[in-house]
């Protein structure tokens, strides 16, 4: 079969173009059936037609669970490429697939959004939001979005800016555009949104940035408010919206007017509506800035932060919360994908909340009262000895909190999850994580000063711990809720790894991340190893024995999900995340890849690929102007090209590598005059004077100076992969 490109009938050097085509209708199991035809029914009934895939991680329990019954553990080894598709962009992708009466419907970087018939691969539409270049100075961690809603007609996507979309499914024209940010604010969207009762459901994201975190429900049929809950409470001479705002008020100090930049809280993931109990639940994030210390230094919870909430999904109006880490200090967001399922605790039937947090404990909660029922570390845990199950509360390490002295924390920022699905099978009362085991230095920053641009933490991140453990690997495992324990895992691999789907028939599908498996030779070694080929595989959902594997070329990051056309059980998934080094120009194969029984189709072989070389001019600059450099590179530039110059994975480009760093000119022009700006590198001459510039550059050839010579030397180099830095895409 050829190749079918997204590139078809667009002209590739316009990157932000939209290529709007309208093509045949593709053949359907019910040609009856209009695009996007999902009604209120069909939503609430998804798990009895498991044919489709019309919501975000297959039906409304989230549970990621397929009934399809054609590919099995015997047969799985016969899955070939049916056809594939290339995106046309080399970024992230985290877009999980939806597929709705013979169509498939994906978003990708940048925030389009594409239709293709599911039998054949034939590119029916593409939807371009033409999201502004500078939105990227708002962004945390990458020009990603992950996933779409369906409904009435509809596909529904939030632009990266803030905009909810709502897209004709035939057409893939804009039916309407409702801004649900405040443009003028560092807010963001990344998350997927979710459909219930005629409302679309959308949070934000921007927790870093100074911004007052909130979910909302718009009428799915216009786009026009319906309710918003804000998660952390306004300034109190204001007063709150509500009762239950008050009493998170209290639990934030009054020597501190941490309300000037927000309070933070954004609620960029998990999203969940529960039929059986008419809630929505919905995790929330960090604080701004993360150190506690500086955003209330009376040391309270500071309600809804790293919460799980749940609201009426009609009104917005509060119900309860558990508060999975009290007075983050570590930005542990609770915004790690959570689920609904029916399970025997204790003896007893409980309909219950589940998620895996990025705090490394997995918790299971009572779905209409929030009591806490399990709470079990899943991974490397030290900020904490354990949860009390009686008051809910973590047994925080004193330590842990860097108040006095650096703190080697595991799980660290990267988290222990992160937005990757899980998923969970009724068959074998198992969930499956997409596991990640990291450490992080932290200690804390004495120099912090508030930022209405830019990030704000108010620490320092890999502070010198001689022998601390370091590193950042991710592997698949199988959890048993009820016990609290792990059953089986898969080989670890230097980075995050994909989300999980799994079926009736035993399996586990998911992709290794971006392939490398990790070498753990020592205590001080964790995630560094030769790369290897990353791989979609498919697992024994009880014993973990890996039973196939196909080279994708590239990282797999989103879920595969699953579905039935024509008879044929087909498995899909969007791929492309950092390889060859995890270098920004490299080509990473950005596609929709699909599979059935005996496919025949075959991906294009590799193109070889050279890095920049470390090439820069001499250090000059005296010690006065390289601190000015760090100190403004740490506040405008570090959240996306990475701490101390050391990229983080490729999303961005590596600084300490740019031919810019041989001519101030150039640079600026970069960076005062935004001459790449629709490739999202905006003008920072709002927040940079010409001086500070040249400070900034002089510390990036210094940095570049500097690891020439460790690499010269042989000492370990901090790889282009960003081990040891946050996650790329948490946000």
């Amino acid at each position: 079969m050829k190749k079918v490109t997204v590139l078809l009938g667009c002209a590739a050097a316009f990157l932000f173009v939209a290529c709007q085509t309208s093509g045949p209708q593709p053949s359907r199991a019910d040609a009856g059936r209009g695009p996007a035809n999902v009604t209120a029914q069909r939503l609430l009934d998804a798990e009895r037609e498991p044919s489709q895939w019309m919501t975000y991680n297959g039906s409304y329990s989230e549970q990621h669970y397929s009934r399809l019954t054609q590919i099995t553990r015997d047969n799985v080894k016969n899955l070939g490429l049916a056809w594939f598709s290339d995106y046309d962009t080399n970024l992230q992708q985290q877009g999980q697939p939806l597929f709705i009466d013979g169509v498939i419907y994906v978003s990708t970087a940048w925030t389009k959004v594409y239709a293709y018939d599911a039998k054949t691969g034939k590119q029916l539409w593409q939807y371009d939001p033409k999201t502004p270049g500078q939105t990227i100075r708002r962004v945390c961690c990458g020009i990603v979005n992950r996933g779409i809603a369906a409904y009435h007609g509809k596909i529904y996507v939030a632009t990266l800016e803030g905009r909810l979309v709502a897209i004709d499914a035939k057409t893939g024209k804009e039916a309407w555009s409702t801004q649900t940010v405040d443009p003028a604010k560092q807010y963001t969207i990344t998350g997927a949104p979710r459909v219930a009762k005629g409302l679309v459901f959308i949070g934000t994201s921007g927790g870093e940035f100074g911004i007052r975190g909130y979910v909302g429900a718009y009428d799915a049929d216009t786009g026009k408010e319906v309710w918003r809950f804000y998660t952390v409470p306004r300034n109190p001479a204001e007063g709150q919206e509500n009762k239950a705002l008050e009493m998170a008020a209290a639990t934030w100090g009054n020597g501190n007017d941490w309300w000037a930049i927000g309070g933070g809280g954004s609620v960029w993931d998990a999203i969940v509506y529960d039929p059986k109990t008419d809630f929505l639940y919905f995790g929330t994030g960090n604080g701004t800035p993360w150190n506690q210390h500086y955003r209330d230094p009376s040391g309270g919870d500071n309600l809804f932060l790293a919460s799980i909430v749940a609201v009426k999904a009609s009104t917005g109006e509060y119900v309860w919360h558990y508060q999975t880490t009290p007075g983050d200090t570590w930005d542990y967001d609770a915004v790690s994908p959570m689920m609904t399922a029916d399970i025997a605790i204790d003896g007893k039937p409980r309909h219950v909340v589940m998620q895996p947090c990025k705090n490394g404990f997995m918790y299971v909660l009572d779905a209409k009262t929030g009591e806490l029922l399990r709470a079990n570390a899943f991974t490397d845990v030290n900020w904490a000895d354990g949860v009390d199950l009686k008051t809910g509360r973590p047994r925080v390490v004193a330590d842990a909190r860097y108040a006095d002295k650096a703190w080697n924390l595991a799980p660290g920022v990267q988290g222990a999850h992160g937005w990757h699905s899980n998923a969970f099978s009724p068959d074998t009362g198992l969930i499956y994580i997409a596991t990640q085991e990291a450490y992080f230095t932290m200690a804390l920053d004495p120099t912090y000063k508030r930022a209405l641009v830019g990030a704000n933490n108010g620490a320092r991140f890999n502070a010198e711990l001689p022998g601390a453990k370091v590193g950042f690997t991710g592997y698949l495992q199988a959890w048993d809720p009820v016990a609290g324990k792990s059953v089986w895992k898969s080989e670890s691999n230097q980075g995050p790894t994909g989300g999980a789907l799994t079926t009736a028939t035993g399996l586990v599908f998911q992709g290794n991340g971006n392939g490398q498996p990790a070498s753990v030779v020592n205590t001080n070694a964790v995630g560094v190893g030769p790369g290897a080929k990353p791989q979609l595989r498919a697992f024994d959902a009880r014993t973990g024995e890996k039973l196939w594997a196909f080279d994708v070329q590239t990282g797999i990051l989103s879920s595969p999900i699953t579905y039935e056309l024509e008879g044929v059980q087909y498995v899909a998934v969007s791929v492309g995340a950092a390889v060859q080094g995890g270098d920004y120009y490299a080509p990473n194969y950005s596609r929709l890849l699909v599979f059935k029984a005996n496919g025949t189709a075959a991906l294009p072989p590799t193109k070889p690929y050279t890095a920049r070389p470390l090439d820069p001019p001499p250090s000059t600059a005296s010690a006065d102007v390289l601190k000015l450099g760090e100190a403004r590179y740490a506040q405008n530039c570090s959240i996306c090209h990475g701490d101390n110059g050391n990229v983080r994975g490729a999303n961005f480009p590596n600084l300490t590598r740019t031919p810019l760093l041989h001519a101030q000119e150039a640079f600026d022009a970069v960076v005062l005059q935004g001459v790449l700006n629709t490739r999202g590198m905006a003008s920072f001459a709002d927040t940079l004077t010409p001086q500070e510039s040249q400070a900034v550059r002089a510390y990036l050839v210094k940095r570049a100076n500097d690891l020439k010579s460790a690499t010269a030397a042989g000492a370990p180099v901090p790889s282009q992969n960003g081990a040891g830095t946050i996650e790329p895409g948490r946000q």
